[in-house]
């Protein structure tokens, strides 16, 4: 078998696959950019800059704000995306609240968010529960996967213009009847994706570039609601590469201008970020990636808690 080529042995196809290479650019001058950087800069400029340009000048480290949504969702995801790299025999052999429990210590206390135990044995059941939910249904993950073979997937959107999309998808399913792929991205949250989101065409373009077999599947499953993934409408490839592409030069401009203005003088999403700035939020450590994470101060979460009230 030639070397990198996918394997199928009747049980499973786990973590072999052609890995595309880079071709010729450089990718350490690149743009890179990613469904959550395109999504920042689309909500703030401001709030695109600080978190994934600007460098703490004490540490040099980027900075995170942490939540107890965020945690909940990192965790959930990380549990479920560990056993794709399992043959499908051997995924369920470890109870998935067990795997969720060790995974849960990275974000346990302030680490997450959590301004006290009660929050936090909230948020931690909400997660059980839809592990509980994936374990009574497990479906797709019972079945053949695709492991893409890049630490972080990615290939060059634009060699000339010196752009890389780059994203981890949370589960390929393998569909051997026809030789394809079906994108599955698990959803934590309590609200439907938006219609005109940009995450599907965006990891539609990842994986038709990042390994060799067409995509011919797209699903969300809604973990909080659904047994099943829901099924998606697959984009036009180069109807979403031209739409890509056009915001990712604008953000290309932006860095290159140093131009990164909240254009409503101060918003939600970037206001957060503009505390951790100023010393109103918390320091609580740094992350596996060596982000310097932060929580919210105080103050900052009696306005939000207000805000929601109101």
């Amino acid at each position: 078998m030639m070397r990198g080529a996918p394997r199928l042995d009747g049980l499973y196809l786990c973590d072999e696959s052609v890995t595309m290479s880079i071709m010729s650019g450089d990718k350490y001058t690149a743009v890179w950019v990613s469904h959550t950087s395109i999504g920042d800069f689309l909500k703030c400029p401001r709030a695109y800059f600080l978190k994934n340009v600007y460098r703490d000048p004490n540490t040099g480290h980027k900075i995170k704000l942490m939540s107890p949504h965020l945690a909940l969702g990192q965790t959930v995801h990380e549990t479920l995306e560990s056993l794709s790299v399992l043959p499908k025999d051997e995924r369920f052999r470890e109870p998935l609240a067990v795997r969720f429990d060790r995974v849960w210590e990275k974000v346990k206390g302030k680490k997450g968010g959590f301004p006290n135990d009660e929050q936090e044995n909230q948020y931690k059941a909400r997660g059980k529960e839809m592990l509980w939910r994936v374990t009574q249904n497990p479906g797709p993950l019972t079945r053949l996967a695709v492991k893409i073979q890049q630490d972080l997937p990615h290939f060059w959107l634009s060699e000339e213009e010196n752009i890389i999309l780059c994203g981890r998808i949370d589960w390929l399913e393998y569909l051997p009847e026809i030789e394809s792929v079906h994108i599955i991205d698990f959803k934590t949250g309590r609200h439907e994706e938006d219609a005109d989101s940009l995450q599907l065409p965006i990891y539609y373009l990842l994986v038709s570039q990042c390994q060799p077999r067409p995509v011919t599947r797209a699903s969300y499953w809604y973990l909080a609601n659904d047994d099943e993934p829901a099924q998606q409408t697959l984009p036009v490839r180069e109807e979403a590469r031209a739409k890509v592409l056009g915001i990712a030069q604008r953000i290309k401009v932006a860095r290159q201008l140093g131009t990164f203005s909240c254009p409503d003088g101060g918003c939600f999403a970037c206001r957060p970020f503009e505390a951790v700035i100023e010393g109103r939020a918390e320091l609580v450590g740094a992350d596996e990636f060596n982000y310097d994470v932060y929580v919210a101060g105080r103050a900052e979460e009696s306005a939000k808690e207000e805000s929601i009230i109101l």
